[in-house]
């Protein structure tokens, strides 16, 4: 079966791992920062905040940024279902904003209406979160300008997206949102087998990150409520959880940031020959702005909904792992019960009856894409 994506590991990242196992840290020793700061280097931010997972990142960024019961958080409902689930662990109350049709991203459009009837009836949201859908960056610069105007927080899920840019700039500087979070998964761009890292330009929101994902615990003198009864005192600050990466996957993930641009110049190509090979048949794959450079997570097409089922599964019976991202978080048993109503996302419905995603990562070989366009050819 020729999945939909996967890792590449190498020699080099097997011996930097090896190294850490024989050294006298394989939780919180140097690695960790040394990756955090290589991240936040590379993507132009001031601070990184490494934990075990992007959804352990989204949570503590929420926090960090004081959401709570009674507040509200906007986000895409073509995500997997972490970018909601933050926003319910903190207490607060998630909406949905539709997705523009041919990029397949949050709509800004859609978020100016939504929030121009949220103002009047009181219930503007404290965060929005605009999702990097298959590595495409969603139109910061619209979105950052309605929140000056309505008021709201702005994460960056951009576990798809490390590598990618917006406007030429590398997405992770933050400069139209207060953090930008992403995912090491190991279908992801680069790996630490699970992990993720919250990005940001604030002190304050970084130091709030670092404490909330080690269970609120210090050891700095300098926050503590006062004097410590010895060397060994810690005081704990806040309700914090054990979100901590390890120095193992720091390690891996340092050596996999090595080949970064290796790896998106090789996801580009793959997506330029899929491109070109299946031009004149009937689908549609999402359109890439002029002001972006995607990092190539997902490659996504979209046929005729009578074609949908027959397509994907005669795909997978021929031995390419296809798949769908997403259902729409909305459609999930655990959110129907809040109400949503699937008239209010047109664009996310035509899309999730009409998406299949196609086979790309690094170590996708020539004959394997070729494998998948000729099946997909004689099935269109």
């Amino acid at each position: 079966m020729i999945p939909y994506g996967r890792q590449e590991i190498t020699q080099n990242d097997i011996d930097v791992v090896t190294q850490v196992l024989k050294s006298d840290f394989l939780t919180q020793g140097t690695v960790v920062p040394e990756f955090e700061k290589i991240v936040a280097d590379y993507c132009d931010a001031k601070y990184g905040v490494a934990t075990n997972s992007a959804t352990s990142a989204l949570h503590i960024a929420c926090l960090a940024l004081g959401l709570k019961e009674g507040d509200y958080l906007w986000t895409s409902p073509i995500t997997f279902v972490a970018s909601a689930n933050c926003g319910v662990y903190c207490g607060a109350t998630v909406d949905f904003v539709d997705i523009d049709s041919e990029t397949y991203n949050l709509s800004p459009q859609v978020l100016e209406e939504k929030l121009i009837q949220a103002e009047i009836d009181g219930k503007l949201p404290k965060i929005v979160i605009p999702v990097h859908f298959a590595g495409q960056s969603c139109e910061m610069e619209k979105i950052h300008k309605l929140s000056n105007k309505y008021g709201f927080k702005i994460v960056e899920d951009a576990s798809h997206a490390i590598g990618g840019k917006y406007k030429s700039s590398l997405i992770g500087n933050c400069q139209y949102s207060d953090i930008t979070v992403f995912s090491f998964h190991p279908v992801k761009i680069i790996t630490t087998g699970e992990g993720g890292m919250a990005v940001t330009n604030s002190k304050s929101l970084a130091d709030k990150m670092s404490l909330l994902r080690s269970h609120g615990v210090t050891r700095d003198v300098h926050m503590m409520t006062h004097e410590p009864d010895g060397d060994w005192y810690y005081q704990q600050l806040d309700l914090g959880y054990n979100y901590r990466m390890t120095d193992i996957q720091a390690a891996l993930g340092a050596s996999q940031m090595e080949r970064i641009d290796q790896y998106i110049g090789k996801r580009h190509s793959i997506a330029k020959r899929y491109s070109e090979e299946l031009d004149g048949y009937p689908i549609n794959s999402q359109l890439q702005s002029d002001d972006t450079f995607s990092a190539y997570h997902l490659y996504v097409i979209r046929v005729k909904e009578l074609q949908h089922n027959r397509i994907f599964s005669l795909l997978r019976d021929n031995g390419i792992g296809v798949n769908l991202h997403y259902i729409p978080i909305y459609r999930q048993p655990y959110y129907e019960k809040f109400g949503y109503h699937i008239n209010n996302y047109p664009n996310s419905e035509k899309y999730y009856s009409q998406a299949i995603t196609l086979p790309i990562y690094p170590k996708l070989t020539n004959e394997e894409q070729s494998k998948v366009i000729s099946i997909l050819q004689s099935l269109l």
